[in-house]
């Protein structure tokens, strides 16, 4: 029997909205699991890893895999390789601010075929917005669509920031906000100006590939500072992300960052 979600009728699916709604779904089951769940602290597993992320991941996994997608989890690694569809996930993107109480985290998914990213949705677990963005429909914030600063000048720019660079960039302010995805949907939505990861080969995809795909749907640029292909598939792969309103503001931050970046 034939899935309800088979890679051969992806367009239909999310022209009628299906996929999206797998996405929706999945953050719907990580939202309902972290709800119930008495304790955010580490996990004492791996380094860096929550109790969250693992309540998460299985919460996701539980939705997706059954539904015919691959996956590719930064918390499980890569689940049904051979699946036309792999869905990137980030179960708990800022899963620090969550254990502390900070509401700037979120789940960030990103559905893959052949020829790229075809459908996102980055959802804030702590204040319920979402993002989602479908090929070549746009992208909307709460069901309004999305439109990305103006801003041309780095010296005017209010930029977002995970880590630090090793000298000012000679930006007018910025925020460090602890969770790229959320911080790239910023850039597509205007908050931000743009965004600078300044760590070197930091994050993988499942950090950006939401973000960046909500970026390009609404307007705004997303790149890796090396002018590398950001949509990758394995679960060793890192990028340093870079994001703007504008092309002059992106190569602006381009040009800035090479050489400041700080070494994890």
């Amino acid at each position: 029997m034939r899935s309800a979600y088979d890679p051969h009728d992806y367009f239909e699916r999310v022209e009628g909205g299906a996929l999206l709604r797998l996405l929706h779904q999945t953050c719907d089951a990580i939202a309902a699991v972290l709800h119930d769940l008495p304790d955010w602290g580490l996990a004492g597993t791996k380094p860096g890893q929550y109790r969250s992320d693992l309540a998460a991941d299985a919460a996701a996994l539980a939705t997706l895999l059954p539904a015919g997608v691959g996956v590719l989890s930064e918390e499980s690694g890569l689940s049904e390789a051979d699946r036309q569809i792999l869905v990137v996930v980030d179960p708990v993107d800022g899963s620090t601010n969550a254990s502390r109480g900070i509401p700037w985290y979120a789940s960030s998914l990103c559905a893959l075929d052949d020829e790229g990213p075809v459908a996102a949705v980055v959802a804030n677990l702590a204040t319920g917005t979402r993002y989602e963005a479908a090929r070549g429909q746009g992208a909307t914030w709460d069901g309004q669509p999305l439109h990305p600063s103006t801003c041309t000048s780095l010296s005017n720019a209010v930029i977002g920031l995970s880590g630090y660079p090793e000298r000012h960039l000679g930006w007018r302010q910025f925020r460090a906000l602890g969770a790229a995805a959320l911080d790239l949907c910023s850039v597509a939505s205007g908050t931000l100006d743009g965004y600078l990861d300044a760590h070197e080969n930091a994050h993988g995809p499942w950090d950006y590939l939401g973000g960046m795909f909500v970026c390009h749907e609404a307007g705004a640029l997303a790149a890796d500072l090396h002018r590398r292909d950001l949509v990758v598939r394995g679960h060793a792969d890192r990028r340093t992300p870079v994001a703007a309103g504008t092309p002059e503001l992106l190569e602006q931050l381009r040009e800035a960052g090479r050489g400041a970046m700080t070494k994890l």
